[in-house]
């Protein structure tokens, strides 16, 4: 059985927690080949911690050094197509950590060059499909357990960061260095479970706030509507300033609804018959007996489903699965070239708001690169003055 030798490009908060999950022997089939970051701190931190291990200040000499059979990208938004493509280059598996990239076209780059290396494994970090819960609501979609979707409803502002959060590092919540607020960095595990479970919407319109509850210039307050093309909607909200915060999702089919609870309880109600049967058979009679006391066991069956989360445990998953499908083959839970459809969503999320209309999608890559190089100029600008 072969051992994948990992180089973990960037060793901050994400790249030393699978440093120490891989060091204390939880990720089967893998060990750690290299380290690399370009912070003379990191150097002393990992000389001392991780002493056996050999540390390099430029990603490029690690791929060629013969250390790795693989990376992970645990690096700034822009740079995870560059180096996947860097890597892939050289025959090196890529696990791109989220989100593949800030806009389409350069993850469009990606996708293409690695669908040209068919026999090198390319991942990306989207730990959120190997959590239990999750994978069991899109079984229970995919297996039509409510029926054709009509509407989707996702509230997720369980990201409160302070200003202080903020004023941590200066490429943070800027254009430049990420490439946008709670879209690219806090929440694109849910636009991508959205796509993932949903399907991917056809139109997007949406109202987005950029330094609403914070002093920054991207944004940290997203409302946006959903068209799915087929008569379906959705909505889906998300922000930064919500101290309390809520993680509710909703979605309701043409025979039943799922409830989704702080993505640790599921909440199924099955109509016993579809709600379009029911609308063209019952009086207003039948409706008042069910609704006004009545037995709604008549109507619907419920069933709740309660999920443990185990930190780490789903990552330690990405990880592991990313290794086995090196070793042997076992399909990848989130294949790299999935990582475009989380950030064409949210491009066109951000467009629509920039542009004051309803966008659709696949959006104009061109005029969405216009538009986010227009915002990292007035940025420039205005750190300049």
């Amino acid at each position: 059985m072969m051992t994948v030798r990992l180089g973990i490009i960037g060793i901050g908060q994400q790249g030393g927690a699978y440093a120490g999950f891989i060091s204390e022997g939880k990720v089967k089939n893998m060990v750690i080949g290299a380290i690399c970051d370009i912070d003379p701190e990191k150097k002393a931190m990992c000389a001392e911690k991780y002493p056996d291990v050999p540390f390099f200040d430029n990603y490029i000499d690690m791929l060629e050094s013969g250390k790795v059979d693989a990376v992970v990208t645990t690096v700034p938004h822009y740079l995870h197509p560059e180096m996947g493509i860097e890597a892939l280059k050289r025959d090196i598996h890529a696990l791109v950590e989220k989100p593949a990239g800030v806009y389409t076209k350069q993850v469009k780059e990606l996708n293409e060059f690695a669908a040209t290396k068919p026999d090198v494994t390319f991942g990306i970090f989207f730990n959120q499909r190997t959590n239990p819960l999750y994978q069991k609501l899109k079984e229970l979609i995919d297996n039509d357990e409510i029926g054709k979707i009509r509407r989707t409803n996702w509230i997720i502002t369980t990201w409160w960061r302070p200003q202080g959060y903020y004023d941590s590092s200066a490429w943070r919540a800027t254009w430049a260095g990420e490439g946008g607020g709670v879209l690219v960095n806090q929440a694109p595990h849910q636009i991508d479970l959205l796509q993932w479970i949903c399907g991917v919407p056809k139109k997007v319109y949406s109202n987005v706030k950029y330094g609403y509850q914070r002093d920054i210039a991207v944004e940290d307050e997203v409302t946006t509507l959903l068209d799915y093309g087929n008569g379906a909607t959705g909505v889906f909200i998300t922000a930064t300033h919500d101290v309390l915060g809520t993680d509710r999702l909703e979605i309701l089919g043409d025979k039943g609804k799922i409830v989704v609870d702080d993505s640790k309880k599921i909440t199924i109600k099955r109509l016993n018959t579809p709600e379009s049967e029911m609308s063209a058979t019952m009086s207003m009679q039948d409706v008042m007996k069910i609704f006004m006391g009545g037995d709604v066991s008549d109507v619907y069956s419920e069933e709740v489903l309660e999920f443990e989360s185990v930190w780490g445990a789903q990552h330690i998953a990405v990880l592991e699965n990313f290794a086995a499908n090196i070793v042997d083959g076992t399909p990848l839970i989130a294949p790299g070239s999935d990582g475009i459809h989380g950030v064409a969503l949210a491009n066109a999320i951000h467009l629509s708001s920039w542009l004051g209309k309803e966008v659709e999608l696949p959006i104009d890559e061109e005029l969405y690169l216009a538009e986010l190089n227009k915002k990292i100029e007035e940025e420039k600008s205005l750190v300049n003055q």
